[in-house]
């Protein structure tokens, strides 16, 4: 059994969705990040770097794992799932994995910082970093104009990817730019497992909720109080 704990962000959809994709049991903990929950004592054990997510696996010793990419490599790894046995293959995934820990992740992070949550407006720093996550978006469309999935067949790197580009739209960027991607986007985002993994801990409607201005003002006020802390 692997106990995760997570919350409602990019980087915890993908253990998650991971989790389902292979069919191995879980239960969750929804850390409150905004009272500080990730940086009690209890998880610093788990997670020295106070940040969600992290998994216990119970059936390896207790044996710990945080950041998300070392997540999804060690729950592929154990299970033998969605990552290639073969030198070349392997190579591939964790390539495109690495790209999303080093480029989209924290990039686009950057750029929903300074668009959503910042409490002034600094355009130098939305334009720096929406025009690098479009640049790294770029790439990834022109792979994706010559592969279905990001290393050839689906695998953990592309549920890495993707659970950062499913949130374009809430981050300024349509990507209708980029129709390779807004491709694999769908098809990705229509696995059973992965609308399973995205509703944990609770589903999210991006879309619905930039329709309503109240709902976007009170999300905004949220994760803004919680970067201050």
């Amino acid at each position: 059994m692997i106990q995760l704990y997570t919350a409602t962000t990019p980087n915890c959809w993908k253990v998650s969705i991971c989790l389902e994709e292979m069919s191995i049991p879980y239960r969750f903990k929804a850390l409150d990040l905004a009272s500080l929950e990730q940086k009690q004592d209890w998880y610093l054990e788990i997670c020295p770097n106070g940040r969600v997510p992290a998994i216990v696996d119970e059936d390896n010793g207790d044996f710990t794992v945080f950041e998300s990419g070392a997540i999804l490599l060690y729950l592929a790894e154990r299970s033998g799932m969605l990552l290639p046995k073969d030198e070349k293959g392997r190579s591939l995934v964790v390539q495109w994995l690495m790209f999303q820990m080093g480029g989209v992740g924290p990039m686009q992070g950057q750029l929903l910082v300074f668009e959503r949550n910042a409490p002034e407006r600094i355009p130098f720093a939305i334009d720096r970093y929406r025009n690098e996550t479009k640049r790294l978006y770029g790439v990834l469309d022109k792979r994706l104009a010559e592969v279905e999935f990001l290393a050839g067949e689906y695998s953990v790197a592309d549920i890495a990817n993707w659970g950062w580009v499913c949130t374009a739209a809430w981050s300024g960027i349509d990507l209708a730019e980029f129709p390779n991607l807004a491709r694999w986007e769908r098809a990705v985002g229509e696995r059973p497992a992965v609308k399973r993994g995205r509703a944990i801990p609770e589903a999210l409607d991006l879309d619905a909720l930039m329709d309503d201005a109240e709902e976007v003002a009170a999300t905004e006020a949220k994760w803004r109080g919680i970067m201050q802390k």
